[in-house]
């Protein structure tokens, strides 16, 4: 049975996986940040689709967060390793003690009084101590190997948040870039159909047209008005909708520098496969969840094993601040102690855990399953998205070159006396719907093209 339908998508599959185990970041490594933006747009050249989407890392809340739980996780992971190392402390005490009043002949001088109420050694006492302690567990090395592994996701994470950013940036963006195509459209338009009211004029003074020709022109003059007013404000909610993610005031005049030009040419499906292969969040965050759960799964059942204990103590326990006492008693020594821990009976409670674990491990190897195929599907319906777009801009565009020799022929028709203002007001009407619809055609193309690059790792 072949799982991904043909050996092509399992080769692609097979990279996916391959590329995601070797090019795992470490847990104390962090993503590469963007530079932060200047917060005033440029006003000769415009922003570039590279700078929006600087712009919108620098201020949009959902990344912060993402970024936040990444460098988190990364100091969770250096926490659990600090576990398995040995940890040292000092300790320094001094007790002063109530002298009961009895005097011990036999004893050094400074410790002939005794003290009164506590069992301590002397009515002046010193501690000062360097402790020294070494903790070693199965279960604390499978939780240092789970940390990593969810540090490792966590930074995965951060980039598919950065990724559905920049998703959003260039929806925007180019969001923009189509309202404004529109208002330009609607704006042609509109100076065409003035033109006609001023032939239709013209011709009813020479007693060439009927009335009706100029109310029909008035009327088309009235409506494409107030489309060009709607599209006017569509564009100006656009550019609102874009000054939310890149300023401060989204009111903040800007220009765009892609704002009329054409799209790049489409990259070749093989070199989109490859690049898909190298360069998936979603595939190695899913990789490392089910790493981090296996070593969950480890992690508990390493609890039916013994732990292990360390202690040593040294420095002084002392009537004296000193390295040797009275009589040239010696102050400083040590104390060592190794303990061993044996789990006998726990309820069952353990046993619970390691099950607990293993249906937490089985749920994330049908998300890894899950997310492998979802990558193969939508590294074919990107590129065939993209590509049905790209053919249809094209198409488009010899749509409104037909449009407006339509238009042209059809004005000149009327001025002979063969066409009526009916067929130039619907010759009109179709330049119009061909200008949008090129317009539209670009933004699924430009939209298209990102979301392939996003899903490759260009953007």
């Amino acid at each position: 049975m072949v799982l991904f339908g043909s050996p092509g998508r399992l080769a692609v599959w097979l990279a996916c996986c391959a590329a995601c185990c070797a090019g795992l970041p470490a847990a104390g490594q962090s993503l590469p940040q963007a530079p932060p933006p200047s917060q005033s747009a440029p006003a000769a050249t415009g922003i570039t689709l590279d700078q929006a989407i600087a712009a919108a890392m620098a201020n949009d809340p959902l990344f912060a967060a993402a970024e936040a739980h990444s460098g988190s996780a990364r100091l969770d992971a250096s926490i659990s390793r600090s576990t398995l190392l040995p940890n040292a402390t000092t300790n320094d005490v001094y007790t002063y003690t109530t002298p009961s009043g009895y005097i011990n002949k036999d004893a050094p001088e400074g410790l002939r009084v005794l003290p009164a109420f506590v069992a301590n050694d002397s009515i002046h006492e010193y501690w000062a101590q360097i402790l020294v302690n070494q903790n070693i567990s199965l279960a604390n090395i499978a939780a240092y190997r789970r940390n990593r592994a969810l540090a490792a996701q966590a930074g995965a994470d951060l980039e598919s948040a950065r990724r559905d950013l920049v998703a959003r940036v260039v929806a925007a963006y180019f969001g923009v870039v189509d309202a404004s195509a529109r208002a330009e459209v609607a704006k042609r338009a509109m100076d065409e159909s003035q033109s006609f009211v001023d032939l239709t004029n013209k011709l009813e003074a020479g007693r060439e047209v009927a009335r009706a020709d100029v109310v029909k022109a008035d009327l088309e003059y009235q409506q494409r008005q107030r489309e060009y007013a709607d599209a006017q404000l569509a564009a100006d909610k656009a550019r609102l909708d874009l000054g939310v993610l890149l300023f401060p005031d989204p009111r903040t005049p800007y220009m765009l520098a892609d704002e009329g030009q054409p799209p790049a040419p489409l990259p070749d499906e093989q070199a989109v496969e490859a690049a898909a292969g190298h360069n998936n969040p979603d595939l190695r965050s899913a990789l490392e969840a089910v790493r981090a759960a296996k070593d969950d799964v480890s992690a508990a059942r390493d609890a039916y094993f013994p732990t292990l204990g360390f202690n040593y103590t040294w420095g002084l326990n002392a009537p004296q601040l000193a390295v040797n006492g009275q009589a040239g008693v010696r102050n400083l020594g040590y104390s060592a102690s190794f303990t061993i821990n044996m789990p006998l009976w726990d309820w069952f409670g353990t046993h619970d855990k390691v099950r607990q674990s293993e249906l937490r491990e089985q749920a994330a190897q049908a998300t890894l399953t899950t997310t492998q195929r979802q990558l193969i599907a939508q590294l074919s319906e990107y590129y065939d998205e993209a590509r049905v777009a790209d053919e249809a801009a094209q198409s488009l565009r010899t749509s409104v070159e037909t449009a407006k020799e339509s238009l042209h022929l059809t004005r000149l028709r009327y001025q002979a006396g063969e066409a009526l203002a009916l067929e130039v007001v619907d010759a009109e009407n179709s330049l119009a719907q061909a200008e949008d619809a090129l317009a539209d055609g670009l933004l699924r193309s430009r939209v298209a093209r990102a979301n392939l690059e996003t899903l490759t790792g260009v953007l």
